[in-house]
């Protein structure tokens, strides 16, 4: 395949959404997001959305009022197993789907499938299904699927003779995210260990045991192969420096983990993806100096470690992450003040409650509270107290706010309580000098 060819059938790039900001987040980067309503979804502790919010998803991502964002599909997840008694809830849910405009529905239930079918909404097979060979994945083609979301499991090899196969359906492959240590994540230890149906994986409520520290005994019982490490404990997954690899393996689809992400999480990972993406098809993706700031980028939000999973064999201790179950970044998101009032000009009046501000810094503004829809970044140009113009504000606290007024590119949404963040690792630099400079206790020989 040439450069013109490669021009002409460009990857699709698919980002995930919990709410309307991060939804927002993805809008310059994304050809397309996923996101799930209140049931039915592997992401149930996610925001997510309501049924009536569909056409409101659709309006955006197919007519979006900014011209930075781009036109997206938007695909609703509906992808767990069902029981009987949820079966004309389910159809109700596509046939809204359906009205509303969706692009596709994610399905793994058969029942999903056949009422997506009857309804006439198109649908993707979710990665549940586990599917990891071309006869599975022309099974579900032959049913209609226009596409077929791979088996994690599924090595780059096995994908670059799968994807020749294909008639009409695209291959869809996860590239970053959160990562099961469980095959396809179709998992029951977390409904095995809480002994209730209600902590399920396969129906989005996995209280994720895996990610706790275990012991490995041996059959003889007296020796520790794993003596409290996070063996299932998987890192998470990073293909940024593989993309050409990915591209010509014939994957049509880059999915980005991540319904329960931060919206700069979303933002983030979206853009670095998307600028490696737009590197490959303008032949500049192996300047060095871009893959080590993309990587230095995604370490910063958050991430367990990177591996790449299954891509180039199997996953083996090096690809769990042994010592923390959560994030391993030291950025973190420091709240810096409220947004007490609006002026028409985008000209707003912040009350800072914690740090200080200096003219060049950048913060995220963005809604406190689930339901609103501010979010962008922004940089302070201007700062003014009392009237004045000023530099850098001095430490404000709780107990000593300071009120400062300062103009915005884009208009925040007054409807809702909006507040100032950074995203810094200052906390943790503060600590490390702290600690360098801490006075090291003496000892005495005796």
């Amino acid at each position: 395949m040439n450069l013109q060819e490669k021009k002409s059938n460009s990857v699709e790039l698919l980002a995930p959404a919990k709410n309307f900001m991060a939804l927002k987040a993805s809008g310059p980067y994304a050809d397309a997001v996923y996101f799930g309503v209140e049931k039915f979804n592997m992401r149930i502790k996610a925001d997510n959305f309501s049924l009536s919010d569909l056409p409101r998803i659709v309006q955006m991502c197919h007519s979006p009022k900014n011209p930075l964002f781009r036109y997206r599909k938007a695909f609703l997840t509906l992808n767990i197993v069902i029981y009987e008694n949820e079966l004309d809830e389910l159809r109700q849910i596509l046939i809204a789907a359906k009205e509303a405009g969706i692009d596709a529905v994610i399905v793994h239930d058969i029942a999903t499938l056949r009422f997506a079918k009857e309804i006439g909404i198109p649908f993707h097979i979710s990665t549940q299904c586990n599917v990891s060979n071309s006869e599975s994945a022309k099974f579900y083609e032959s049913l209609g699927a226009e596409r077929i979301i791979l088996a994690r499991e599924c090595s780059l090899k096995q994908i670059s003779q799968i994807t020749p196969k294909m008639t009409t359906a695209k291959i869809e492959a996860f590239i970053h995210g959160a990562m099961c240590s469980s095959i396809s994540g179709r998992c029951y230890l977390s409904q095995t260990i809480a002994c209730s149906a209600d902590k399920s994986a396969n129906r989005g409520v996995c209280t994720q045991p895996c990610r706790g520290k275990w012991k490995l005994i041996s059959e003889t019982g007296h020796e520790f192969l794993y003596d409290g490490k996070r063996i299932l404990n998987s890192r998470d997954l990073c293909m940024i420096n593989y993309i050409p690899q990915l591209i010509e393996a014939g994957i049509e689809s880059f999915k980005i983990e991540g319904r329960m992400r931060h919206p700069h999480y979303v933002e983030t990972v979206s853009r670095i993806y998307r600028e490696a993406i737009d590197a490959y098809f303008t032949g500049d993706f192996q300047e060095q100096r871009k893959k080590k700031h993309w990587i230095t980028q995604l370490k910063k939000v958050y991430n367990r470690g990177f591996t790449t999973g299954f891509y180039f064999g199997r996953a083996s201790e090096k690809d769990s992450q042994l010592n923390s179950p959560a994030n391993i970044s030291h950025y973190r998101y420091i709240k810096m003040g409220e947004i007490i009032h609006q002026y028409p000009t985008n000209a707003v009046r912040i009350r800072l409650i914690n740090g200080s501000l200096k003219i060049g810094d950048e913060i995220i503004v963005m809604s406190a509270k689930t339901g609103g829809e501010t979010y962008f970044k922004q940089k302070i140009h201007d700062i003014r107290v009392d009237g004045k113009d000023i530099n850098k504000t001095n430490s404000a606290t709780s107990h000593s706010p300071i009120e400062i007024t300062t103009k915005f590119d884009n208009p925040i949404n007054v409807d809702w309580q909006d507040s100032i963040y950074k995203f810094t690792d200052e906390t943790y630099q503060a600590k490390k000098h702290q600690n360098k400079y801490k006075k090291k206790p003496t000892y005495q020989l005796k």
